[in-house]
């Protein structure tokens, strides 16, 4: 007798999941995303109002990946339906951080004096709004907004000095 492990996740009304092999498709009123997600003897199915994630062989590898590809759909399900939001602070002692969003890249200017510019990469889907003291990034996809969060905080990390006594730099502050 073989056991079989699944978990089943709601699919809340006004979005739509479709799955075709691999590629799982949300949409919803914030819009659409679209991921592969795939792995050994491990189908994605849909069920009326639910998403079933099922596997026909039971080991630990293959329980911990149910539950891995549950999460990221329940992610993408929550990102069309609410999005998500991380609020950065720009941190300066005495030389002012000068922030500039171009198309695809956040530029750091006057970071700790340095008459270079740095840049971190904003990936698609994401959009970046740059306050007075604060960085907020919003999109619908997790993994992007949360790239790009780590790509910013990357950019600003000062090498070679006391980082207890340097504290300049963009950090995370918030997540919703």
């Amino acid at each position: 007798m073989v056991k079989q492990i699944a978990r089943q996740v709601e699919i809340p009304e006004g979005v739509a999941v479709s799955v075709d092999r691999n590629l799982v498709t949300v949409k919803g009123p914030k819009g659409e995303v679209s991921r592969t997600l795939c792995y050994p003897e491990i189908e994605i199915r849909t069920e009326d109002t639910q998403l079933v994630v099922n596997s026909r062989v039971d080991r630990k590898h293959h329980r911990a990946m149910v539950g891995t590809l549950a999460s990221h759909i329940s992610n993408m399900i929550a990102g069309v339906t609410r999005g998500y939001e991380y609020k950065m602070k720009v941190v300066y002692s005495h030389f002012p951080i000068q922030l500039k969003a171009a198309s695809d890249e956040l530029i750091i200017n006057n970071f700790l004096g340095e008459r270079k510019s740095r840049s971190a990469r904003i990936l698609s889907g994401t959009k970046v709004e740059i306050g007075k003291d604060e960085v907020v990034i919003t999109g619908i996809d997790k993994e992007h907004v949360g790239q790009t969060m780590a790509n910013i905080e990357q950019a600003t990390r000062v090498h070679g000095f006391d980082i207890r006594i340097f504290q300049d730099g963009i950090y995370l502050v918030s997540k919703r």
